[in-house]
């Protein structure tokens, strides 16, 4: 393309006007490149961020020594992200949304924390992104005893809950994408089998399914399919704006870069709506995790959950799944206890990222190489190089609590109780007993003996 400062037209204009005309551009670049082949939007969106040198020497594709693109998990930049996702390759939201995903708030809280040292400056963009990783809020232990074939089991072992991994700007960018999916859908612009909207005959049934990677069978099908991953299923391949959030999610120490996700599924809940009692089909592994948006709702766990009522369920242990928080399912917590999600009072989203087991991929399938070769931030390098800013405003890590307890969603009632916490290495770590006739048994390790296998012939897979 050729150099802008060699263009005629924009010589008459000074670098101010077409800097401001490039962010104008960018903002609008979604609009702008709307139902243009993928070719055209390459060109648009190389053409606009021409207009910014500065910009564009910085969002610019970086190519390694074995000419592959360079990504990283910082979701700080989608200035070029869009709904065709073709004009940029970069991974990142370094300007997400004309917002800088260090806050405002955060910023000025920097600013009055760091008024008694000599030395001021604005943290860098990878600064930014240690500040905020070693801050999240990462809850590691949960304890409810049942007993399960004869033998008492913790069946909550395994469950993790992270909060703070996404920003206000961020979620909200990802909500706005969520509508935009569920737009295209509508309009049949995606896939047979990655948009589905039942009808909503009666309280509890209606929510909204936007699946990626590959399909999954809830039931057996009228072709005789059983529930699990279906082999032929035409489906949309991962978004652009997700992989970046599996990027975080790993880069973070969410998920171990031991399983990566390749699929995800989109719930898209109106007042009422939920999801039964179920326990995750086997056909993809261990551990996979769930992000919450739009509103707080409670999930049920226990060993036997019974259906009350249309959307009503009742079981041993409730959880708040806040706004924005990440809850990771694996061992006891994924395959011994059933989870369900009563009718939710208000509109809620989540999304569920999962890996699928090699054996059960779908026919044809391919590895993102997007996915490839994550590497997660390293706790010594943020805990020996953290600034000086950084480090005076770190806050506690141990001053979040969450609680659970018994749960009956007609009735309402839960009965709380706090226990003491430990210490985990750089985790947040909060025991929880659902009654006070078993407040001793927090006390006790978890119990990792008893995790039967459970099969897909007798599982459903309806996500949280």
């Amino acid at each position: 393309m050729e150099p802008v400062d060699n263009d005629l037209f924009l010589r008459k204009y000074q670098p101010s006007d077409i800097k401001i005309a490039s962010e104008f551009l960018t903002t609008w670049l979604p609009f702008l490149s709307r139902d243009l082949c993928s070719d055209c939007v390459h060109v648009l969106s190389r053409r606009i961020r021409s207009l910014d040198s500065e910009h564009s020497c910085n969002t610019t594709e970086t190519v390694s020594r074995d000419d592959k693109p360079v990504y990283d998990h910082n979701l700080e930049d989608d200035r070029f992200i869009n709904a065709s996702e073709t004009a940029s390759p970069k991974m990142s939201w370094d300007d997400m949304t004309q917002e800088d995903g260090f806050n405002e708030e955060e910023e000025q809280k920097v600013r009055e924390d760091t008024t008694k040292t000599p030395q001021k400056r604005k943290l860098s963009r990878d600064e930014r992104e240690q500040f905020r990783f070693v801050n999240v809020k990462r809850m590691k232990v949960f304890s409810c005893y049942e007993k399960v074939k004869g033998r008492r089991v913790d069946i909550l072992e395994g469950l993790e809950l992270h909060t703070g991994v996404f920003s206000a700007a961020e979620q909200k960018r990802i909500v706005d994408y969520v509508y935009e999916l569920q737009e295209k859908g509508r309009k049949g612009e995606l896939q047979e089998r990655t948009f589905t909207a039942p009808h909503k005959w009666m309280r509890g049934k209606g929510r909204v399914t936007i699946q990626f990677g590959c399909c999954y069978n809830y039931a057996t099908d009228k072709a005789g399919n059983p529930p699990g991953i279906l082999q032929h299923g035409a489906v949309d391949p991962i978004p652009l704006l997700f992989k970046v959030i599996i990027r975080r999610l790993v880069g973070w120490h969410v998920l171990p870069p031991t399983c990566v996700p390749d699929s995800c599924i989109v719930n898209i809940y109106d007042e009422g709506d939920c999801i039964p009692p179920h326990i995750d089909n086997h056909d993809f592994l261990r551990p996979f995790c769930t992000v919450s948006f739009l509103s707080e709702c409670d999930i049920l766990f226990g060993s036997n959950l019974k259906i009350e009522g249309p959307g009503e369920f009742s079981g041993s242990y409730s959880l708040p799944l806040p706004v924005g928080s990440v809850l990771v399912l694996k061992g006891n917590g994924a395959d011994v206890a059933k989870h369900c999600v009563p009718a939710v009072p208000q509109k809620r989203i989540s999304i569920t990222f999962r890996k699928m087991d090699e054996s059960k991929r779908p026919v044809g399938f391919t590895p993102d190489l997007d996915l490839q070769g994550i590497k997660p931030l390293p706790y010594e390098q943020t805990t020996l190089n953290t600034p000086p800013a950084v480090a005076a405003i770190r806050p506690s890590r141990w001053g979040n609590d969450q609680n659970g307890g018994n749960y009956n969603s007609r009735g309402g009632g839960q009965r709380k109780h706090r226990e003491s916490s430990r210490s985990y290495h750089h985790s947040e770590s909060r025991e929880r007993s659902p009654t006070s006739r078993r407040r001793g048994s927090s006390r006790h390790s978890p119990n990792t003996a008893y995790r039967p296998k459970v099969h897909s012939n007798n599982t459903s897979s309806d996500n949280v």
